[in-house]
């Protein structure tokens, strides 16, 4: 990379640009300058600097320019870097501002895979059933074959990222799964309409249906307050959705 990717996400705006391009989507330049609460001609400048560092790459449409991260090695970069710097605060003025802040603290997307109090909740689960190893959360047999079982097909990297990997929980401050298996099962969840997005937002909220179907498939208790839980028609672990105050990681 041409510039420091280190130097790049120093600063506090460039950072939340790129704490919101974890969510995988497209974003213009307006819709991020309003998102981080700067002038457009402020966040253009930024971007061209993270375009040029190789973080984010760009891609036309007619009038508009579209920014994405430039790709899994990027949101890792990104992730391992600002997990251990000071983050840039959330901005609560609001109380919707507060109600995302707890929903993202409780189950957001990190990049392509779930993050947030339930996503280590679930990876605790996942090394306890022994599919992962709990030191470096390696797929083990058993979790390849469980994963085959889960998904109808067997885990595949067509590129050199690793199936399973740890990646610490910005909240949590404690690692949650990633790699090709993290990915998969977050694709999975959604397909299914376990967990469904929060507005504009990297938060996720469990639905009903997923409620149930993420205690049988985990062995969780899930305790949820309403603003994690979407509407729509032996002792196990609680995880709780959060109700305290607190700024959300990424």
């Amino acid at each position: 990379m041409s510039i420091s990717v280190a130097k790049l996400l120093a600063d506090d705006t460039r950072a939340a640009i790129c704490l919101a391009l974890l969510d995988g989507r497209a974003w213009t330049a307006g819709e991020l300058a309003q998102h981080v609460g700067v002038a457009r001609s402020t966040a253009t400048e930024h971007l061209t600097s993270l375009v040029e560092g190789g973080l984010l790459s760009q891609e036309r449409q007619g009038r508009h320019r579209y920014v994405r991260l430039a790709g899994a090695p990027a949101a890792e970069l990104i992730e391992n870097l600002i997990a251990f710097s000071p983050r840039p605060e959330a901005r609560q003025n609001s109380l919707r501002g507060h109600r995302v802040a707890k929903a993202m603290a409780f189950a957001r997307t990190c990049y392509d895979h779930l993050a947030g109090t339930l996503g280590v909740a679930i990876s605790d689960r996942l090394v306890a059933l022994g599919v992962l190893s709990e030191d470096d959360l390696i797929l083990s047999d058993k979790g390849r074959a469980w994963f085959a079982e889960l998904l109808g097909s067997e885990l595949v990297s067509r590129t050199r990222r690793p199936l399973a990997r740890p990646c610490l929980d910005w909240t949590e401050r404690r690692p949650h799964l990633a790699g090709v298996a993290g990915q998969e099962l977050l694709c999975h969840l959604t397909d299914q309409e376990w967990l469904t997005r929060y507005g504009p937002t990297r938060a996720l909220r469990v639905t009903v249906t997923g409620k149930r179907a993420l205690e049988d498939l985990f062995d969780l208790k899930l305790a949820l307050q309403p603003a994690n839980l979407a509407s729509q028609g032996a002792a196990r672990p609680v995880v709780f959705g959060q109700d305290t105050d607190g700024a959300a990681g990424a």
